[in-house]
C-alpha cells in the first residue's frame, strides 16, 4: 500500500515537474501581452519611446539588484569578465537595441501589427541556433522535422495575420476604448498616419536582435546559473545602455517627468513584472530547455494581444487574425511534439552527446554490415579503424 503511494506520488511530482516550464513560458506570454497594451498607451499619452525602456529598465535593476543580493548570496558564483561581457550584450541587444526598435516600430504601427512581426523570433532564433551550434537540425528525424514544419508554421500565421485581413469579424460589441482617454496630443503621440514599412524593418530588427540575446542569455545562463543574479546583472547592464541612450536622444525634463498616471503604471508594469519576474523565469527556462523551446512561446502573446486589444483598444479584428492565429498555434504545439521526443530519446544528454553518441553507433554498425555511409561518417570509421590497427601489437 505504502509503495503504491510513494510510486503515486512520484509519478504526480514527475508530472508537475514536467508542467513548470510550459507554465511559466506561458505566464511569460501573459504578461508581455499586458507590456504591450501599456506601451500603446503610454506612447499615446506622449511618452517618449526611448525614456520608456530607460525606466522599465531602471525600475526592472531596482527590483531584482535587492532580491539577488538576498536570495543567493551564498551560492552566486565568482564574477568574470566573460560573465560581465556576456551580460554587456545582453544588456545590449536584449533591452538598448530590441525594445527601442519594438517600441519605435509599435509607434508607427498598430498593437497587433508589431506583436504579429515578433513571431519571426522563433524561425530567427532556430536558424542562428543552428549556425551557432546551440541546436542540430536532425533533418532525417521526426522530431527535427517537426521543428523545422512547426516553426514554418508559426512563421506563416504571422505573415497570415499580417497581410491578409479579410472579413471584419464581431465577436462582441464594446465602447471601451482607451486610447481615446490617454490621447492628450502631447509632444511624441502615435502619429495619425502609420508608416507599415519603416514599421516593419523596426519590428523585424527588434527581432533579430531579441534572437541573438536568447542565445547570449542561454551562454550566460550556463556560466552564471543563479537566476535572480543573472537577471539583476543584465537589467543593471540594460538600464545603463538604455538610459545613455535615451539621453542621446531626448533630454527635456518634462519627458523625464512621472506621475500617477499610465506612464508610471507602465513603467512600474513593464520593468518589475514583465522583466524583473519574467527575465528570471526566461532565464530558468532556457537553461532547462534551451532557447529555441522558450522563442516558440511568443506567438500566444500575438493572440493575446489580438483579443484584447480589440476588447480595450477598439482595434478591428479581422478573418485573417483567426486564421493566422490557428496557424501559429498548430505550429507551436508542433515545435513541442519534436521537443518532447527528442528528449524523450536522449533524456539528459545535450544535443551535441547525443549526436555524437549516434554518429558513433552508425559506426560500429557499418563495421558489422558494410552499410554504405555518408563521406563524413566513413571517415570517422576508417580514421578510427587504422588507429585500432597502429594500437595493436
Amino acid at each position: 500500500m505504502s509503495l503504491a503511494m510513494g510510486s503515486g506520488i512520484g509519478d504526480w511530482s514527475k508530472v508537475a515537474r514536467g508542467l513548470m516550464p510550459p507554465a511559466a513560458m506561458m505566464l511569460v506570454q501573459v504578461v508581455f501581452a499586458g507590456v504591450n497594451l501599456l506601451y500603446k498607451l503610454a506612447l499615446n499619452d506622449g511618452m517618449d519611446a526611448t525614456v520608456l525602456v530607460a525606466y522599465r529598465y531602471i525600475f526592472a535593476a531596482a527590483f531584482t539588484t535587492p532580491l539577488a543580493f538576498f536570495i543567493e548570496r551564498k551560492q552566486r558564483p565568482k564574477l568574470t569578465g566573460k560573465v560581465l561581457g556576456l551580460a554587456f550584450l545582453c544588456g545590449l541587444f536584449g533591452a538598448g537595441l530590441a525594445q527601442n526598435l519594438y517600441v519605435s516600430s509599435m509607434r508607427l504601427t498598430s498593437v497587433t501589427f508589431v506583436s504579429a512581426m515578433s513571431n519571426l523570433v522563433p524561425a530567427m532564433t532556430f536558424v542562428l541556433a543552428i549556425s551557432f551550434r546551440f541546436e542540430k537540425l536532425g533533418i532525417r528525424t521526426n522530431y527535427g522535422q517537426a521543428k523545422i514544419i512547426g516553426t514554418l508554421l508559426g512563421l506563416s500565421g504571422a505573415m497570415l495575420l499580417t497581410f491578409y485581413k479579410g472579413v471584419d469579424i464581431k465577436l462582441w460589441s464594446s465602447k471601451i476604448n482607451l486610447l481615446k482617454a490617454t490621447n492628450n496630443g502631447g509632444r511624441g503621440s502615435i502619429p495619425s498616419h502609420p508608416n507599415d514599412i519603416l514599421g516593419s524593418f523596426l519590428a523585424v530588427s527588434s527581432c533579430l536582435c531579441y534572437a541573438l540575446w536568447l542565445l547570449f542569455q542561454a551562454k550566460l545562463t550556463q556560466l552564471y546559473p543563479c537566476h535572480c543574479s543573472n537577471t539583476a546583472l543584465v537589467c543593471l547592464m540594460g538600464s545603463i545602455l538604455a538610459s545613455i541612450l535615451a539621453l542621446c536622444f531626448q533630454r527635456h525634463k518634462i519627458q523625464w517627468r512621472l506621475g500617477f498616471d499610465i506612464r508610471l503604471l507602465t513603467a512600474a508594469y513593464s520593468g518589475i513584472l514583465a522583466t524583473g519576474m519574467c527575465f528570471t523565469l526566461l532565464g530558468w527556462c532556457i537553461m532547462k530547455k534551451g532557447p529555441v523551446y522558450a522563442s516558440v512561446f511568443n506567438p500566444l502573446s500575438l493572440v493575446l494581444v489580438a483579443i484584447l486589444s480589440s476588447f480595450l483598444l477598439s482595434e478591428e479584428l479581422y478573418l485573417g487574425c483567426l486564421l493566422g492565429s490557428g496557424l501559429i498555434v498548430l505550429g507551436l504545439y508542433l515545435v513541442l511534439w519534436g521537443k518532447g521526443i527528442e528528449e524523450s530519446k536522449f533524456g539528459d544528454q545535450s544535443v551535441e552527446e547525443a549526436v555524437a553518441a549516434r554518429e558513433l553507433m552508425e559506426v560500429v554498425v557499418v563495421r558489422e554490415t558494410g552499410t554504405h555511409l555518408p563521406s563524413a561518417i566513413k571517415n570517422d570509421a576508417e580514421l578510427n579503424h587504422n588507429t585500432e590497427e597502429e594500437d595493436k601489437p
